[in-house]
């Protein structure tokens, strides 16, 4: 066993230096397992136990029967951004960059690094095509009846077996279906808060929830975020003993714009603050399932036992983003949610509710997203690697475990709404750091999705957008 281990470790030592040493190259291909077992007269299970050490320090990873290739590393690890530090009130959402920001994702040849959904090659398209001509075989009326206010019942049925092997106790009379995790966070705080009520949220935070907040009538207080841990618990816990919250809203894990998760503590921490004082919890946990470790992490929800945790997902982010296919299991409160979906909607499209069920049913869901994971962890790993190597020094990224999104800090004197247009220029989109924010901050920082596979383009576009932060 000794002299297998000394093999294979120094089988992967020898790749780790032809890496690091760029002999091997980002998206290069590695020998074969075959070519391996010749070149140094080893098993293919020793092989593979180098492999699987090179893949365990992500320098290399592994694509379906297309062998391993090399992850890339930066030149340099850069530091992790700062501790957000808001002040005590909310004022006005960045509308109108938040308005030509949406506008311009439709503009024909822009490199979209501004998109926070995945590419449409990574869904699986013709799978989904096809579940929609067998749901409109196998539905009553093709698909064109109504269906049920709270959402198909099969839909519900397979969300909770799915879900109930990650810890939630999930039944399908738990779960109302709404068009989208949008819809989902919108009937929620409708259920629990009035206007001028009063909301706290993760700071940066999606720029959706701050502009359905005030469409709302709520007062929004910003809460101070950790890039890699989320919502700093003090902060919560002295917000909470003022009395002035009426609700929060959390994206618990790998958050838009700072890809931060809750540890469990940390979520079990935030149920017991809110059972305390009796305040209800809106989870977002929309990038629940784009998870790069080896398993999925734990919703606030499944340590919650007193119904006052509302937790929203939705296949948007993983599967058919236009399919607007989302839910809420909003415990306690779901009388008054489900009178709010008949107010406002009274039900969503019956056919692609029966396919994503199907999808759900048959595991083509939880087979699709092991590949989608796969591709989107490394292609976390080339994005802040090309950023280490092309932005300027004083330069910090976060280190995600799971989603879509990296968040960038730059020097202070760099103001991301100016890159944002000469980027523009050059057919870039990024999405400026002052959208996530109702307060004058993050001035310096963009988010930028790594939700498209790496290509030369990629690489180029960053090296560019590095060329200009510099001139700036």
């Amino acid at each position: 066993m000794e002299t297998k281990t000394l093999l294979y470790e120094n089988i992967a030592a020898d790749i780790a230096q032809q890496i690091s040493q760029k002999t091997l190259r980002m998206g290069d291909k590695l020998p074969s397992l075959r070519e391996i077992c010749e070149r140094y007269r080893v098993s293919q299970t020793t092989a593979l136990q180098a492999y699987y050490q090179l893949e365990a320090k992500s320098l290399v990873e592994s694509r379906p029967r297309s062998g391993y290739f090399v992850c890339g590393q930066a030149s340099r690890t850069l530091p992790l951004p700062t501790v957000s530090a808001p002040g005590p009130a909310g004022g006005n959402a960045a509308h109108e960059l938040i308005s030509r920001v949406y506008g311009d994702m439709g503009r024909g040849g822009a490199v979209p690094l501004s998109m926070g959904v995945p590419a449409l090659e990574l869904l699986p398209v013709a799978k989904l095509n096809k579940g929609l001509v067998q749901a409109s075989r196998t539905l009553p009326g093709s698909g064109l009846e109504y269906e049920q206010v709270q959402g198909n019942e099969n839909l519900r049925r397979q969300l909770a077996r799915f879900y109930g092997t990650s810890g939630q106790a999930l039944t399908s009379n738990d779960i109302v279906v709404a068009s989208g995790c949008m819809e989902a966070l919108s009937l929620s705080l409708m259920a629990v808060t009035r206007r001028g009520d009063t909301l706290a949220v993760e700071s940066p935070v999606y720029f959706g929830i701050l502009q359905l907040a005030q469409s709302l009538g709520l007062n929004v207080v910003e809460l101070p975020t950790h890039p890699q841990t989320g919502v700093e618990i003090d902060a919560l816990k002295k917000v909470l003993t003022s009395g002035k919250i009426h609700a929060c809203l959390l994206v618990s894990n790998f958050n838009n714009p700072l890809g931060s998760c809750m540890p469990d503590t940390h979520k079990q921490e935030v149920v017991r603050l809110i059972q305390h004082y009796g305040i209800p919890l809106i989870e977002d946990d929309i990038y629940g399932e784009v998870y790069f470790g080896s398993r999925r992490p734990r919703s606030c929800r499944s340590f919650d036992d007193s119904g006052l945790v509302m937790w929203c997902s939705s296949v948007s982010k993983t599967l058919a983003p236009g399919y607007r296919i989302g839910w809420v299991a909003p415990g306690r409160f779901k009388a008054q949610v489900l009178r709010l979906k008949l107010y406002h909607t009274i039900t969503g499209a019956t056919i692609t509710q029966q396919v994503i069920a199907q999808f759900l049913e048959t595991g083509r869901y939880a087979h699709h997203l092991r590949g989608m994971r796969q591709v989107l962890h490394a292609n976390s790993l080339r994005y802040a690697g090309a950023i280490g190597d092309y932005f300027p020094e004083g330069t910090r990224v976060s280190r995600p475990g799971g989603g879509f999104m990296l968040w960038v800090e730059l020097d202070p004197g760099v103001d991301t709404a100016v890159l944002y247009d000469l980027a523009m220029r050059q057919q870039i989109s990024i999405a400026p750091g002052s959208m996530f924010s109702l307060q004058n901050q993050f001035t310096n920082c963009l988010r930028l999705s790594y939700g498209m596979p790496w290509n030369t383009t990629i690489g180029d576009s960053l090296k560019r957008l590095g060329r200009l932060i510099a001139a700036l």
